[in-house]
C-alpha cells in the first residue's frame, strides 16, 4: 500500500481522514478514475482543499429530496486504485465489508467517518438534570458496522451497541464515557475535521464524568 500520493499531496493523517470521509460521504464512479466527496458544509471541503493541495472546484448538488449539498470531484486513477485496495467499491453503501485501514492512522479514518455519517449529541437527562452525551455512526452495511465496532473495541478500548433500524440502516451507538474516549482520541489538537463536530468533541471531552467507572470503557480509561 503506497505511503504517499505525490500527485495529490495527500499523506498520513490527512490521507486517512479523507478515506474515512469517502467511506461515509463519498462515491467511486464507474469509470475507474473519479471520486466524489459530498458534504453539506462548504467550509469542510475548503479545509480539505487547503490541507491536501486539491485544486478542484467545489460544486453544488441536489439530492433526491431536493436537499442541497456541496461536492468535490477528484479525477485520479492512482488514488482510485488505492481506495479499491483499502476495500471501497462502487455503490459501496450496502456492500461495505472490513477495510484495510492503517493501524497508525485509524483514529483519523474514524474521525472522517464520524464527520461524514456520525453524530455527537448532548442533552440533559429529564430525571436527574445531568448532562448526557452519546456518539453514533450510521451505515447501510451490517457487516461493515460490526467490523467497525470490533476494531474500535480492540484499538480504542470502547464498547458500543449496534441497532438495526431498517435493512438499510444500522446504528453503532456509544454512551457518555465511551463517547468521551472516542472524542479524545480522534479529535486531537489541530486535526483536520468538521469545525462544528470538533467543537462538540472538545465539549464532550471536558464534560463532567458523573461516575468513576464505566462498562463501556475498558481498563478505567477517562
Amino acid at each position: 500500500m503506497p505511503h504517499k500520493r505525490k500527485d495529490l499531496n495527500i499523506t498520513g493523517s490527512n490521507l486517512w481522514y479523507l478515506v474515512g470521509l469517502i467511506t461515509s460521504d463519498g462515491c467511486l464512479s464507474s469509470d475507474g478514475r473519479h471520486i466524489d466527496i459530498t458534504s453539506k458544509d462548504y467550509e469542510l471541503l475548503e479545509k480539505i482543499k487547503m490541507a491536501t493541495g486539491i485544486t478542484n472546484k467545489i460544486g453544488s448538488k441536489y439530492g433526491f429530496n431536493k436537499s442541497h449539498a456541496f461536492h468535490i470531484q477528484i479525477g485520479n486513477k492512482n488514488f482510485y486504485n488505492f481506495l479499491l485496495m483499502v476495500g471501497l467499491t462502487q455503490k459501496k453503501s450496502l456492500t461495505l465489508r472490513s477495510l484495510n485501514v492503517s493501524r497508525k492512522y485509524f483514529v483519523d479514518f474514524l474521525r472522517g467517518m464520524i464527520d461524514g455519517d456520525g453524530c455527537i449529541r448532548r442533552w440533559i437527562h429529564p430525571s436527574n438534570a445531568m448532562e448526557q452525551w452519546n456518539l453514533r455512526i450510521y451505515s447501510g452495511s451490517g457487516i461493515f458496522i460490526k467490523w467497525l465496532r470490533h476494531v474500535m473495541e480492540c484499538m480504542l478500548n470502547v464498547k458500543g451497541k449496534i441497532y438495526k433500524e431498517t435493512d438499510r440502516k444500522w446504528i453503532l451507538k456509544y454512551g457518555k464515557m465511551a463517547a468521551k474516549e472516542i472524542a479524545k482520541q480522534c479529535y486531537y489538537d489541530n486535526c483536520l475535521g468538521l469545525s462544528r463536530k470538533i467543537k462538540l468533541a472538545q465539549e464532550c471531552c471536558t464534560s463532567h464524568r458523573g461516575w468513576s467507572k464505566s462498562k463501556t470503557v475498558c481498563c478505567g480509561l477517562s
